[in-house]
C-alpha cells in the first residue's frame, strides 16, 4: 500500500525551447484556434477546444483518434499570469478515475526565444505518468512545428 501513496506524488517535467517570442508561445496555449493545431498528440486531432482564459474560468479539449474515439479532457485555471505561467487543473472526462491534477505550464523568455517548463503532477500510476509524458512530447512536436 505505500506504494500507491508514492504513486500519487508523481509527476512528469518536459521542457523545451519554441522558436518564437514569449508572447506569441503563451498565445498558443491559451487561443482555441491555435491550441486545435497542437494539443493532441500523433495522429490524433481537436475537433472541440474550449477556452475561458481567467482565474476559475474552465477549458475543454476534445482529442479524436482517427478511430472515431474522443478523449476529453477539462479543467480550471488557477493561476493566468500571462505570458509567464499558467496553472490549470486536469481532469479525463473520458477516464474520470484517474483523478484530478495539476498541469504547471511556465514560460520563460530568453532573446528571440521561449523556454517552456511544463510540469503534469497528481498522476496516479507510474503507467499514468508514462503515458502522459509520451502525450506531452507529442503535442510539443506539433508546437514547436507552429513557427517553422
Amino acid at each position: 500500500m505505500a506504494d500507491q501513496e508514492t504513486d500519487t506524488e508523481l509527476s512528469v517535467t518536459v521542457t523545451r525551447t519554441i522558436q518564437a517570442p514569449t508572447e506569441k508561445v503563451f498565445a498558443a496555449w491559451t487561443t482555441p484556434e491555435a491550441l486545435k493545431r497542437w494539443s493532441a498528440p500523433g495522429d490524433l486531432t481537436n475537433p472541440v477546444v474550449e477556452v475561458d482564459l481567467r482565474v476559475g474560468g474552465r477549458y475543454r479539449i476534445d482529442m479524436a483518434a482517427p478511430n472515431g474515439a474522443v478523449h476529453r479532457v477539462t479543467g480550471v485555471y488557477k493561476v493566468v499570469d500571462p505570458p509567464r505561467r499558467l496553472v490549470y487543473t486536469w481532469f479525463w472526462e473520458t477516464n474520470p478515475a484517474l483523478g484530478e491534477m495539476l498541469v504547471t505550464v511556465e514560460f520563460r523568455a530568453r532573446g528571440t526565444v521561449t523556454d517552456v517548463v511544463l510540469e503534469h503532477a497528481r498522476l496516479a500510476s507510474r503507467q499514468s505518468a508514462e503515458n502522459h509524458e509520451k502525450g506531452w512530447l507529442g503535442c510539443f512536436a506539433k508546437l514547436e512545428r507552429l513557427w517553422d
